[in-house]
């Protein structure tokens, strides 16, 4: 650590952004959302008919399992375990592309954002902008001018 003069401290202009509340909050985050469950919502739908199925299938054999036979049970059970990990499987894919527009569309904001932060730390002539603090003082966010020059569109150029 640097020492720091109490007078050159009290010139130093500090400032915080939310990025969970940029994340939640922007225009740009929101439309995106908006793409990615379009994107995703069939997808996510065909899960949830299979898990229908899948349930359906179990409830049918643990109802019948005493009255069938043998091999028909055998039959019934290999059927379910099959369809089991298709649902697995799709499931995990499911999550793992989530997973990766999301983290791709977080970075396309993120980059935005900090444009926006630069451009407002430029001019209104702050020291430092810090992001993901533990704590912070409210007068020292500027959240809501990174928002409101995201949803102007300064940061675009």
């Amino acid at each position: 650590m640097l020492p720091v003069s109490s007078a050159s401290a009290s010139e130093l202009k500090l400032g915080y952004v939310n990025t969970q509340r940029i994340f939640r909050d922007a225009p740009a985050a929101v439309k995106a959302a908006k793409k990615i469950e379009q994107e995703f919502s069939k997808r996510d739908q065909d899960l949830q008919r299979l898990a229908k199925q899948l349930q359906s299938m179990q409830e049918g054999l643990e109802k019948n399992a005493v009255t069938m036979a043998d091999s028909e049970r055998r039959t019934k059970e290999k059927e379910l375990n099959e369809l089991s990990r298709e649902f697995q499987r799709k499931q995990r894919e499911f999550r793992e592309d989530l997973n990766l527009r999301q983290n791709e569309e977080n970075a396309a904001i993120i980059e935005k954002a900090n444009k926006a932060i630069k451009q407002i730390a430029e001019s209104e002539k702050f020291d430092l902008i810090l992001q993901d603090v533990v704590w912070v003082n409210p007068r020292l966010d500027v959240t809501d001018k990174v928002i409101k020059a995201l949803s102007e569109g300064k940061d675009a150029k």
